[in-house]
Formats: structure tokens, C-alpha cells, sequence
């Protein structure tokens, strides 16, 4: 329960932003979204990434969601496009991959 309270805060609940209620009623919202993002891709693609799977919410955002990449398409096919010289692209691409493989139900 500690950790979710402390992945909450570093998602952006620790400071509201406005004074009216309804600005800040908004802000948890994206707020709560974006942590409930970060936990399924953590249980959906990153969960047997031993120094990812439990990361703070500050080593996910250095490590995976500041990627430099490019999406690109061509003949109705994407490419990810990622800089070799990222320590974590095997890890960011791993992801994409599982993710991407993924049915719907």
C-alpha cells in the first residue's frame, strides 16, 4: 500500500495545481490514469525485468518514458525506430514488442 501511495505522489498527486475544485478534480484524474498505466506495464511487459519491474516512479521516467524513438510508417507497416546507444532500448523495444502482441478481448 506504501509504495502505491508514494507511485501516486510521483505521478503528480503530491502538488494539485489549482485552487478551484473541479481543476483539481481533473488533475487527480490523470493523475490516478497515468499510475494505473505505469502498474500494467509493469505487469503486462516489464515483469521479469528484475531492475525495471519494481523501479521508483522516477527510474521508469529516465529509463523508459524519456526513450528517444521515432514512430514511423511505411506500406501499412510501423516501424519504432530507437537509438542503439540507449542503454535501455532492449528493454523499451522488449516492451513495445509484448505490448504490441498483445489480443483484444
Amino acid at each position: 500500500m506504501e509504495d502505491r501511495v508514494r507511485t501516486n505522489k510521483a505521478m503528480g498527486l503530491h502538488n494539485l495545481p489549482a485552487k478551484s475544485w473541479t481543476s483539481n478534480r481533473g488533475w487527480m484524474l490523470a493523475a490516478n490514469v497515468a499510475a494505473d498505466l505505469d502498474a500494467w506495464l509493469r505487469l503486462l511487459a516489464l515483469h521479469d525485468q528484475e531492475d525495471l519491474a519494481d523501479a521508483e516512479p522516477q527510474t521508469m521516467r529516465m529509463r523508459i518514458y524519456h526513450q528517444a524513438g521515432r514512430l514511423a510508417r511505411h506500406a501499412r507497416v510501423r516501424h519504432l525506430r530507437l537509438d542503439a546507444s540507449w542503454p535501455w532500448s532492449a528493454a523499451f523495444a522488449l516492451a513495445w514488442n509484448r505490448l504490441a502482441g498483445l489480443q483484444p478481448t
